[in-house]
């Protein structure tokens, strides 16, 4: 059986005229994890800021530590 890439396997391999090679860190990038969780972060956040609002309107302005102290 004749080998099917036998006619390309020795060409070399083919550049662009128009557009400059990609570096090595630019390539990376391209496959790099992105944030398929977008606006999680701002959740957290805005979570904890009521929380917190939760928080001194029930105990007040004091010493969060203190109050977690006291049995």
């Amino acid at each position: 059986m004749k080998d099917s890439y036998e006619d390309i396997i020795d060409l070399p391999h083919p550049t662009s005229k128009k557009h400059e090679r990609m570096s090595r860190m630019n390539r990376a990038a391209q496959f790099a994890p992105f944030s398929a969780l977008t606006g999680l972060g701002r959740a957290f956040k805005q979570t904890a800021d009521k929380n917190e609002e939760k928080w001194e309107m029930e105990y007040g302005e004091e010493d969060e530590t203190d109050i977690m102290d006291d049995p």
